[in-house]
């Protein structure tokens, strides 16, 4: 995953909240820490982005899915494990 800028990053986020309630490609969490349900969520959303011609997929953590509300999130993906792995390893290796 290539690394973006933090101003890129809020810029971002700020278009994305500003789309419709529900999109098949944009889903937003607050704290979601279960790592069977976070991968679920990439695989679903990567396969409906490529039903709506969507170049890519956004799973955005900190922000209120019903209101799209920024209210933060204590959810950090690289000090989360599933088992022993790392959660960004494990979530690579289940994408095979």
């Amino acid at each position: 995953m290539a690394i973006r800028s933090m101003e890129y990053l809020q810029s971002l986020v700020r278009e994305l909240v500003k789309l419709p309630s529900k999109t098949e490609w944009v889903e937003f969490k607050c704290n979601n820490k279960e790592p069977q349900m976070i991968g679920e969520y990439i695989s679903a959303l990567s396969n409906s982005a490529a039903l709506c011609e969507r170049p890519k997929a956004y799973l955005v953590w900190g922000v209120q899915d019903d209101t799209h509300k920024i209210v933060g999130t204590e959810f950090q993906y690289r000090k989360m494990k599933k088992g022993n792995e790392e959660l960004e390893a494990w979530l690579s290796r289940m994408r095979a």
